[in-house]
């Protein structure tokens, strides 16, 4: 090595491309951009961000992708950023955009593994604000096994409607209530321009705040940083010390798999129940432990949600938002009490180089909120997310009970079986459905789809209906984050593939106990084989493009619906090139 340098580089991917005589050439692309010999020469540290001008939940990204960059630069790092895709669910939701969400997942972590390889950056931080982005970003980081570090990019405030808090899962209910003639047209316009106040994801613990929970509570995020809202100054100050902490990291090489083991999948599963989380932690959690090599599906995340005490009040079921968990002592405060409950493992490593009970050590409780209880005294002894299973469910399906009483959680009724779910929305617009209906939402999973859309705009207008807790619904689709009421999700095997779901006819009687776990349909193995036996493969419109790309390699839900092998299958680890 040039001894005018101080860093030794003989270990790092980045020697392919600065160091030595035969990499005149790429240095020069890298002096065409301003950089200095000694910033050459120096770690390239990418900074990943998902901006873009598609949603709030992304636009504050690149602010904050800044602060990372002085961070890195200020411990002696060269920082490069770039950025990927993100599709906003919001956006993309109750329409033919949704079939895009769930594939940019993959894309998100696909195209920050190649921009790692392609540049042979060092270590990454990334930065994510929405739904699928942030399991993306932190698949990338385990997949690539560098250093690194997650920044969530925040939460929205809560809108304020005529003196009331107000957040998107109001509007999208407000759509029902329009339908029905109970909300003037002048009140909703109203109420769509002050829903949504501020740049960040959608405040309450939705998809998008679930995995941000998630990734302090698996080890890869600073401590607090998951919980300041987007607009929040302090959220730059979380920003530069990412920079600096991913600089220790490289130097004590402590890497992402080090920090996501099974006991943290365990402590991220935990904290979704606790909280009242996202079903859809259910697919992504597998998917991060496939990008580890770890086995860890539905069925291991619903024993996590079946042992965990559902604490944090928080929307859709309760009665805050993000903004107020952060105000009120953060994520720290609801993992000090999981912690001190028994219900954490504490001596997982994180990106502070601690454990996470190193980390939690001086979190105090705060006697003078209600955000979140203390685990011994829980809104229900068990999680907020439930898994389900039975004839009808094979491989699994998961449902949310939080803010649902007992006597909801139990269901009895006619299917009534739709194929698509513009056909559902249309008989809920037009109220052709009954009550006590189940309404079966299916050819919607990863392959027939394609995309596993999620089924908000549905479940949002029954409930502006009041219908919410007067039919059930099922799909091998997904159910938003934001979604109330018994919505079954996940369902596998799905239709695409000849599973259960894909065999039912109008008035089958479908039976769903989020008590006892179980899903089934009353028919006989001797008629459900019957059925089996004559049912044909249904084509759908997706036949070129990514999407058709997609449909041949997704795998089933209850793995995470992953399109790879997985570290289990790995030889050689980019971060060991």
């Amino acid at each position: 090595m040039d001894a005018r340098h101080t860093t030794d580089k003989s270990k790092l991917p980045s020697r392919y491309v600065t160091e030595g005589p035969d990499r005149a050439p790429h240095r020069s692309y890298l002096y065409a951009m301003g950089l200095t010999r000694e910033q050459i020469h120096q770690p390239l540290i990418g900074v990943a961000s998902c901006w873009n001008e598609a949603a709030p939940c992304n636009i504050s990204l690149m602010r904050q992708a800044q602060a990372v960059k002085k961070g890195v630069a200020s411990a002696g790092g060269t920082p490069r950023e770039f950025c990927t895709i993100t599709v906003t669910d919001g956006i993309a939701m109750g329409h033919r955009g949704m079939r895009a969400s769930l594939p940019s997942r993959e894309v998100i972590a696909d195209s920050v593994e190649l921009t790692m390889r392609g540049h042979a950056y060092d270590a990454l931080v990334g930065l994510a604000g929405c739904d699928k982005s942030l399991p993306g970003m932190m698949m990338a980081m385990v997949r690539l096994n560098v250093p690194s570090v997650f920044i969530y990019g925040g939460s929205i405030l809560p809108g304020t409607f005529r003196g009331q808090p107000v957040t998107i899962q109001d509007l999208f209910e407000a759509v029902g209530k329009h339908s029905v003639g109970a909300m003037s047209d002048d009140d909703l316009e109203e109420l769509e321009q002050v829903a949504c106040p501020s740049a960040g994801a959608c405040g309450a613990q939705f998809t998008a705040n679930t995995m941000a929970t998630v990734s302090e509570a698996i080890g890869l995020a600073l401590p607090y940083s998951a919980g300041a809202p987007a607009p929040y100054e302090i959220r730059d100050r979380f920003c530069a010390t990412a920079g600096e902490m991913v600089m220790e990291l490289l130097a004590k090489n402590i890497r992402p798999r080090d920090i996501v083991t099974r006991k943290a999948l365990e402590n991220a599963a935990t904290v979704v129940a606790a909280s009242g989380g996202s079903t859809n932690a259910a697919l992504h959690l597998p998917a991060i432990a496939h990008e580890c090599g770890i086995s860890f599906d539905l069925f291991d995340v619903a024993e996590i949600f079946k042992r965990t005490p559902y604490i944090a009040d928080l929307k859709p079921g309760g009665r805050y938002v993000a903004k107020d968990l952060f105000e009120v002592g953060g994520i720290p405060l609801l993992m000090k009490t999981l912690l001190d409950g028994g219900y954490l493992h504490g001596d997982c490593l994180t990106v502070t180089g601690r454990t996470i009970a190193e980390n939690l050590a001086k979190v105090a409780w705060n006697a003078n909120q209600d955000v979140v209880r203390p685990s011994s005294q829980p809104i229900t002894a068990t999680g907020g997310v439930v898994g389900l299973k039975g004839n009808l469910a094979p491989e699994g399906a998961i449902v949310k009970v939080a803010g649902m009483p007992p006597e909801k959680q139990s269901f009895a009724g006619p299917a009534r079986v739709f194929d698509n779910e513009e056909a559902c929305f249309e008989a809920v617009k037009n109220r052709t459905y009954k009550e006590g209906e189940v309404l079966v939402i299916r050819y919607e999973g990863p392959r027939g789809g394609p995309g596993m859309r999620e089924m908000l705009a549905t479940t949002a207008a029954l409930y502006g209906q009041g219908m919410g807790d007067k039919v059930a619904l099922i799909t091998d689709g997904r159910f938003s984050g934001a979604t109330r009421g018994f919505c079954i999700g996940h369902v596998g095997p799905e239709a695409a593939v000849g599973g259960p779901i894909g065999l039912l006819q109008d008035g089958d009687l479908i039976r769903i106990d989020a008590i006892q776990g179980t899903l089934s349909v009353d028919l006989s193995d001797e008629e459900l084989a019957q059925r089996r036996a004559a049912w044909q493969p249904r084509a759908n419109d997706s036949t070129s493009g990514y999407l058709w790309k997609y449909a041949q390699t997704v795998g089933p839900a209850v793995t995470g619906a992953v399109t790879h092998p997985g570290g289990a299958q790995e030889t050689l680890s980019y971060a060991d090139i």
